[in-house]
């Protein structure tokens, strides 16, 4: 049955203004100022009032859960189906972090075929903090180039207490690795760089970039608003030619006391006059949030949540006074343009219909994934196989 949406103010990001959208087989058909469709059966929404927006892709998820850094009782739960879809998010990059023991890349992979087949499109990560780094196949490049989902390495801990302490042949080694898989693979190719809170901070990157032929495109260090000495250097990397990842979890407002809000950050990157598609934004969702001291103790432990993208989103537009097209593409376009997503990130005719209505307060009204409505009146009206509803 085709579904067809009325009367939508559509931010495809860009403004587009008042038009109707007809989604068929779970791609958009059709844009139009006016659409009517005779002769067929055809579900009619009216989305007046609504502004109609891309599904958000996260592109680092712990869909298999993470943490532990607290001991076994702190290892967090998988990501549901609804955990997702309730925030926003139809399109997910999961990864393992500090834990490539007991979280498994072939789990990882697993999951991420699970949750493709509950409604999702879902990517991975192969990797986690540690270096050497797990894999499947026994190749970083070999996983990129026999497995669909993965797309990259990570996430790869540097400047962090908790990674291996590698050397700077070793990040290069894992960079080239994942660089000439992805373009074998026709993929993007990209290592997922966690940050952590160490005075190296973007050196090992930066000396990649300048040392070799690597392009930026391959690398994307993520949490650089965790404190603010590490998001001023990732304010000049930007201006430099890198791509960052914002982290929406870790705000001051969740706990991390250092951090830099992420809403703050995007007004700043504006202010300085960086390049805005070079500026990606992701939730941690799942992840541990864990506490430390300054001896490096662990003191706490919480979840990473995604309903943040949505909050910093609105935090963004409506506190820092962003324009509303740049702040959404940190969390639609910009990650689809990286990831080398074609059908994603955009409401376009042949993109995915992947996205939601929200409303003047900036919360969920209805969502679809692949076309099948998946959120009605802001709850979640399909679930996972196991999910209790």
């Amino acid at each position: 049955m085709l579904t067809l949406l009325k009367n939508a103010h559509v931010f495809a990001p860009e403004d587009l203004g008042t038009k109707d959208i007809l989604i068929a087989n779970g791609v958009i058909e059709a844009i139009d100022d006016q659409l009517d469709v005779q002769g067929v059966e055809v579900e009619i929404i009216d989305c007046e009032g609504m502004r109609l927006i891309p599904g958000f892709i996260d592109g680092h998820v712990h869909i298999t859960g993470g943490g532990g850094e607290g001991g076994f009782h702190t290892r967090t739960p998988e990501m549901p189906l609804s955990g997702a879809t309730r925030c926003g998010v139809t399109t997910i990059c999961g990864l393992c972090g500090t834990d490539g023991v007991t979280r498994s890349q072939e789990n990882l992979l697993a999951k991420a075929y699970a949750l493709e087949n509950e409604g999702l499109t879902a990517y991975m990560y192969v990797g986690s903090y540690e270096v050497p780094t797990p894999t499947i196949t026994g190749s970083i490049r070999s996983d990129i180039m026999l497995i669909d989902k993965c797309i990259g390495a990570g996430e790869i801990a540097v400047s962090d207490h908790r990674s291996s302490q590698p050397n700077y042949d070793l990040y290069r080694d894992i960079v080239a690795q994942v660089r000439v898989g992805g373009m074998l693979a026709g993929k993007a190719g990209i290592v997922n760089f966690h940050m952590g809170d160490g005075e190296r901070g973007l050196e090992p990157l930066r000396q990649i970039a300048n040392e070799t032929e690597i392009p930026y495109t391959n690398m994307l260090p993520t949490h650089t608003n965790r404190n603010q000495r590490l998001f001023n250097e990732a304010v000049q990397y930007v201006k430099d030619g890198g791509y960052i990842d914002l982290t929406s979890c870790v705000s001051p407002e969740l706990g991390s006391k250092h951090a830099v809000k992420p809403s703050k950050a995007i007004r700043r990157l504006i202010d300085e006059g960086c390049d805005m598609s070079h500026v990606l934004m992701s939730s941690d969702g799942y992840g541990s949030v864990p506490l430390f001291d300054d001896h490096g103790n662990n003191i706490g432990v919480g979840i990473g949540d995604q309903s943040s993208l949505m909050t910093e989103f609105r935090d963004a537009v409506e506190t820092e006074g962003c324009d509303f097209t740049t702040a959404l593409s940190i969390l639609t376009k910009n990650v689809a343009d990286l990831f080398r997503f074609k059908n994603k990130g955009e409401i376009a005719v042949g993109k995915d219909a992947d996205f939601m209505t929200i409303n003047d307060r900036f919360e969920l009204q209805k969502l679809w994934a692949k076309g099948r409505l998946m959120v009605d009146k802001g709850e979640p009206i399909v679930f996972g196989t196991f999910e209790k509803h």
